[in-house]
């Protein structure tokens, strides 16, 4: 019985420890992701909306932010004042604004791209530009 007691602590204790090694190895690909699609440009100061009809794409970096593209090649990474630990690459993002911009204090709904069921939703923060740094 001791033995049995034994593996089943082991265990749990073993099986416990891979999700947060997994958050951790996830958080670090994560930020990879968004170093790589930043690779050579420069941050810009932060601002509270940006124009709906500027926008070419997005795209989430699980669990980090969300990154914006833009007409004339720029990228805003928007990072959740709350929420974020719902981002999932995998999701659709859903947007309801009242006007032609997307703001900090507008509000994202995530569904799931395969069940097509609400996932969770996040409260944008400010955006920050990137651009192409100049040689």
């Amino acid at each position: 019985m001791r033995v049995l007691s034994s593996l089943l602590v082991a265990a749990a204790v073993t099986a416990s420890s891979v999700p947060a090694t997994a958050a951790i190895d996830g958080g670090a690909r994560a930020e990879a992701q968004l170093a790589k699609a930043l690779d050579g440009r420069v941050a810009g100061k932060p601002v509270s909306c940006i124009n709906l009809s500027n926008i070419r794409s997005s795209e989430i970096i699980d669990r980090t932010a969300i990154l914006y593209r833009m007409g004339g090649g720029r990228l805003y990474v928007n990072t959740p004042r709350m929420g974020q630990e719902s981002l999932d690459d995998d999701d659709i993002l859903i947007t309801r604004t009242s006007g032609s911009q997307l703001c900090s204090l507008d509000t994202v709904r995530l569904l799931d791209r395969g069940a097509r069921f609400e996932t969770g939703f996040v409260g944008l923060g400010e955006f920050v530009p990137y651009t192409k740094a100049k040689d």
